[in-house]
């Protein structure tokens, strides 16, 4: 549950970089990193500001985004180690940055696992998601947001 958190979090904070909703993720991803102190905060504040000047200037913003989401994925899983009750916030956070997110910059995430020789077939965006096993075998799963 956790990595979802951390997986959907990284992926919206990305998306928002270079947009319209930029300020919003910019303040919230702040105010989280508030707990480990005001260097902490400081340093995270640039962090964010050089990685969104990476984004606005790119030729390709895709490829910066990606790039980025495992450092982002990274910062949040060290921070909600080190400070577990912040889940909640990050999950508001994430959310409302959603919301304001150009429809374009949507982020969408999809899980799937098969198992016991299943089979996995899926698309995100239609979410058609097919899974299946030999008979009398427990199947994969799908999961698709």
């Amino acid at each position: 549950m956790v990595e979802e958190l951390i997986l959907a979090g990284g992926t919206t904070v990305v998306a928002a970089m270079a947009t319209d909703s930029w300020t919003v993720a910019r303040g919230g991803v702040a105010r989280l990193f508030r707990r480990r102190g005001e260097d902490r905060q400081a340093a995270v504040e640039a962090q964010l500001d050089n990685n969104e000047a990476l984004v606005a200037r790119a030729d390709d913003a895709e490829r910066v985004r990606r790039s980025l989401l495992p450092v982002w994925m990274l910062e949040l899983e060290s921070l909600l180690g080190e400070y577990p009750d912040a889940a909640d916030e990050l999950r508001e956070l994430t959310e409302e940055i959603k919301k304001r997110l150009p429809e374009t910059r949507q982020p969408q995430v999809q899980n799937n696992v098969a198992k016991d020789n299943g089979q996995v077939f899926a698309a995100l965006g239609g979410n058609v998601i097919v899974h299946s096993a030999p008979p009398g075998q427990a199947g994969g799963a799908g999961a698709a947001q």
